[in-house]
């Protein structure tokens, strides 16, 4: 097995296509493909299924894309460390977030600091976080209440109440507060399955006795947003995520104490990575500093 082959392979999977791999590379496409082909014969493994001009990984594959994930990564933490004296930082900071509220305020002042990083944002539940940092998809994700494991790093973003959310109309006036009962005889938006928001509000409905069944199940807070705001059902976050919307009204959850804490969490292995490294003393200086 030789370096060139693994980063052959490494750069076909993560890029999806010997072509551009070879564009990564500098080198032509039938040498790229000569090294992934070597790489497959010397080991008896089938490391691509090879489609027309398309490629997918074998289930042998993905597993050894995940090493490489790492292998590569190493490789760049001791490029970092044998340059440690260059100022610069560059690369890309991928987060996923439950709630991109927790994060926003950082990224403007976090990218003035750093031009040469570029920053992706997607969304996600808390199952999906944890998955994608276990990949080597991300290097940051925002989850709500969760204990992530001795894999995982975490600084404290909060705590807040979860709280029930209606457009305006759809309740009489004066109805401000909900009790479990009257929610379950009422329209309910759900996130996916996965979300903490919602795993909390069943189980402390099942601790009573009931069952809370959703009219319409949304993936993410903007789709549930959206879908309530039309009247369709009524919809739930923490208190902290709440926001403006005028065409929204919050409504106090009488009967239960459920709150939601948000954590910033990465893989611990991934500490010194210097992008992540970065982030997180940024992070904690901006926290602490005086308003």
């Amino acid at each position: 097995m030789r370096h060139s082959q693994l980063k052959a392979f490494h750069h076909v999977a993560l890029l999806g296509g010997f072509s551009r791999a070879a564009e990564a590379l500098f080198l032509t496409q039938p040498a790229i493909s000569e090294q992934v082909k070597k790489l497959e014969q010397d080991h008896d493994l089938l490391l691509f299924h090879r489609e027309k001009k398309r490629v997918r990984l074998t289930q042998e594959g993905e597993a050894l894309f995940h090493m490489t994930k790492q292998y590569f990564e190493i490789e760049a933490q001791i490029e970092d460390y044998l340059s440690e004296t260059s100022a610069a930082i560059e690369g890309e900071l991928r987060i996923i977030a439950d709630s991109a509220h927790h994060v926003t305020d950082f990224l403007g002042p976090f990218n003035k600091k750093y031009p040469n990083i570029t920053i992706t944002l997607r969304a996600g539940n808390t199952e999906g976080i944890l998955e994608e940092l276990r990949a080597y998809n991300a290097e940051i994700g925002i989850a709500g209440s969760l204990t992530p494991g001795k894999d995982m790093s975490a600084l404290s973003l909060g705590t807040s109440d979860i709280v029930a959310f209606a457009a305006r109309g759809v309740l009489l006036a004066s109805k401000n507060s909900l009790t479990v009962e009257e929610l379950a005889h009422l329209p309910l938006i759900f996130r996916e399955n996965g979300s903490k928001t919602r795993q909390k509000l069943e189980e402390e409905a099942r601790k009573k006795g009931i069952t809370l069944k959703p009219a319409i199940v949304a993936e993410g807070r903007e789709a549930v947003r959206e879908l309530v705001a039309t009247g369709a059902g009524i919809g739930f976050v923490s208190q902290a995520e709440y926001g403006h919307d005028a065409r929204l009204t919050q409504i106090e959850l009488k009967d239960v104490d459920i709150s939601m804490s948000e954590s910033m969490i990465y893989m611990s292995q991934r500490k010194d990575v210097k992008i992540i490294r970065a982030f997180m003393d940024f992070v904690q200086m901006t926290r602490s500093a005086p308003l």
